[in-house]
């Protein structure tokens, strides 16, 4: 089944960009995915790609019934829990070891509506602060609540590389989102050609994000 996802997933992120990479399997996706975000004129050209493709993967009919049924239940408590366990389930393939946990909501309650993730294997592979953020992070967030009906927080690590999914959680707005700030990471391949070509400067936030 984490072929079949991985296919699918490829078929329709090409579909998208236009273009597909010489290489096989995974690494050739992420090859893809760079090509989406290094084409797209803006991050918020390649967030709109991005969650085309996420939106491309489901029926048209079940993302409305779900946001129109489920999500209203218990105040989106079900469907919090219902969208984690099964993104922990279906989505190791993509992002590597994951568990579902609890997350503390601004109420004091908690849910357990999160997946933690070990270590992203998509963010290991890409070495891209940029390709985490505007083809991962963003998307996803505004694909869960507004075509699910679930809002999501993501708090990727980018010094172990571990992810923390909090459905039912609303996202901080862009200026209080410190994952916007991040530098570039040291070992990103775009970073370096951007480095190379300005004269070894110093990148303190990554231009992409």
């Amino acid at each position: 089944m984490d072929e079949v996802f991985l296919n699918l997933f490829r078929k329709k992120m090409v579909e998208e960009v236009g273009w597909d990479s010489r290489k096989p399997g995974y690494d050739g996706l992420v090859e893809v995915a760079n090509r989406l975000m290094l084409k797209s004129p803006t991050n918020s050209h390649t967030k709109e790609a991005a969650v085309r493709i996420l939106r491309s993967l489901f029926p048209p009919m079940l993302l409305q019934l779900y946001k129109l049924l489920i999500a209203p239940i218990q105040g989106g408590k079900v469907a919090a829990i219902m969208v984690a366990r099964v993104t922990a389930i279906t989505c190791e393939w993509l992002m590597g070891p994951c568990t579902v946990n609890s997350v503390d909501l601004p109420d004091g309650t908690s849910w357990n509506s999160g997946v933690f993730v070990e270590k992203c294997k998509y963010l290991e592979q890409s070495k891209c602060v940029g390709i985490c953020v505007n083809t991962c992070k963003l998307p996803t967030q505004a694909f869960m609540k507004d075509y699910m009906g679930v809002p999501l927080v993501m708090e990727p690590n980018f010094s172990d590389y571990s992810c923390q999914f909090k459905f039912g959680i609303v996202p901080p707005v862009p200026e209080d989102d410190a994952t916007l700030k991040e530098p570039c990471l040291d070992i990103c391949p775009n970073a370096t050609q951007r480095r190379e070509f300005a004269g070894n400067i110093n990148v303190q936030q990554c231009p992409k994000a």
